[in-house]
């Protein structure tokens, strides 16, 4: 298919984007790459291919803008996670369209998102569209595995292509959430920071056939029953302040007066045990988390360990550091734990809300009854690699989901699928942001 004809249409571009394997790792995206380098050149938008690894290159194209405003930028990841060990109802890399939906590895995550952005560039450059400012887009790799070879990269040896960029658009926000009859559409202006640990046990080590009590793997046994029992302390950043203010302000009661409660850190706790299984969400927003995910111990099955220990996913609360989580963590784990921090990203610790009414204004236009709200991410984007140049992301990328869809839940899971509705939606709605932008 032709560009002009992909960029009217963003479910086939979508598919086309889905059926190039890019399973990170071993992450290889030049086939793919490839295929938006070639789409972006015959639209005649110039792209350009910049890589540290070979395998996993970037392509950055420019869109020229009137030159009344900061350039804007526009970027994505098509690495995706992978697919083995999940029984899939349709094959995860032939962009089945099916039942409503385009089914694949990175439909959501966030091939089908790319496949918005690339629809609204094509259109606009066949259009003849100059924005108020340049638009850049970059198509990224290596996002899944911490984006050293993508976004940080870029970063790192590459700024001057980001000058003067204030705004960007990206994963994760703009589809839908359905509360108490209303339907939200969260925009993302902050997520949480990667503060990955290592609790290490020591304990009396020895041949298998005999038993130590109280040793080093029993440790750890009685710190992941902490663990999982515990709950850190409640911290009420600005953004969940805001967010579960708009919430309260959009609902009926009683759910009108729980959002408003999840503000006051002395009541929050026993509002989430209320929440049911909606509160797993609203949860992550209030507390620094750790999640046990690697396990280190013997190497043989008849030698008991003296040295075993755990990795931890934790993640940080907007505006906190490492030692905020090693003291909360540290009350849990007591003495039996030597505490270690592995990678600490940090973000910037309060957003710049300044692109937000214009983002919220596309969505009321395209959705009168929908409710625009901040949204804090508990997960990660590249989105803190660009915050190092003074970049602020907003995660920008409108699908409406039916009520039943669990969008948390789809992600990076079998079954990975977007509803076709979703993704002219989307693309509507950037190509109006194009339009409206005035930095």
């Amino acid at each position: 298919m032709s560009p002009a004809s992909l960029a009217t249409d963003p479910v086939a571009l979508l598919q086309r984007l889905i059926r190039f394997d890019t399973t990170n790792p071993p992450g290889d995206t030049r086939a793919c790459m490839g295929f938006i380098r070639d789409l972006l050149s015959e639209a005649g938008l110039e792209p350009r291919v910049l890589a540290k690894s070979p395998q996993q290159p970037n392509v950055v194209a420019r869109l020229p803008g009137r030159g009344e405003a900061p350039p804007l930028l526009l970027y994505g990841h098509v690495d995706v996670v992978t697919a083995e060990d999940q029984d899939w109802r349709y094959p995860p890399f032939e962009g089945v369209v099916a039942e409503g939906f385009v089914w694949g590895r990175g439909a959501l995550d966030m091939k089908g998102g790319v496949a918005m952005m690339l629809a609204a560039l094509l259109q606009a450059q066949a259009q003849g569209l100059r924005p108020a400012g340049d638009v850049l887009f970059v198509a990224l790799s290596d996002e899944e595995a911490g984006g050293d070879l993508g976004a940080k990269f870029l970063v790192d040896e590459h700024p001057e292509l980001f000058a003067g960029v204030r705004y960007a658009l990206g994963e994760f926000g703009g589809f839908t959430m359905h509360i108490g009859g209303r339907r939200f559409y969260p925009i993302q202006v902050a997520e949480k920071q990667i503060c990955w640990l290592r609790a290490t046990f020591h304990g009396p080590g020895g041949h298998g056939s005999m038993p130590v009590r109280g040793g080093a793997m029993a440790k750890l046994g009685a710190f992941l029953q902490r663990l999982d029992q515990a709950r850190l302390p409640v911290h009420v950043t600005p953004v969940a302040r805001a967010m579960f203010q708009a919430l309260a302000a959009a609902l009926d009661e009683p759910l009108a007066q729980m959002f408003a409660q999840l503000t006051d850190p002395d009541r929050a706790p026993l509002v989430l045990e209320q929440m049911g299984p909606q509160a797993r969400m609203f949860d992550a927003l209030l507390h620094h988390t750790v999640s046990p995910t690697v396990l280190h111990g013997s190497r043989k099955i008849n030698v008991i360990p003296s040295r075993v220990s755990v990795e931890l996913d934790g993640r940080l609360l907007p505006g906190f550091e490492p030692a905020d989580l090693l003291d909360e963590l540290q009350a849990v784990v007591g003495d039996d734990a030597t505490l270690e921090v592995l990678r600490f990203d940090p973000g910037p610790p309060e957003p710049d809300m300044g692109l937000f009414p214009l983002l919220a204004q596309v969505l009321r236009s395209l959705d009168p009854e929908g409710v625009p709200i901040p949204l804090l991410l508990t997960g990660v984007t590249d989105a803190r690699h660009f915050a190092r140049l003074g970049i602020q992301t907003y995660g920008f990328l409108p699908m409406p989901l039916p009520p039943d869809f669990a969008f948390g839940d789809t992600i990076h899971a079998a079954n990975e699928r977007i509803p076709v509705d979703a993704l002219p939606f989307g693309t509507q709605a950037l190509y109006a942001v194009l339009e409206r932008y005035a930095g």
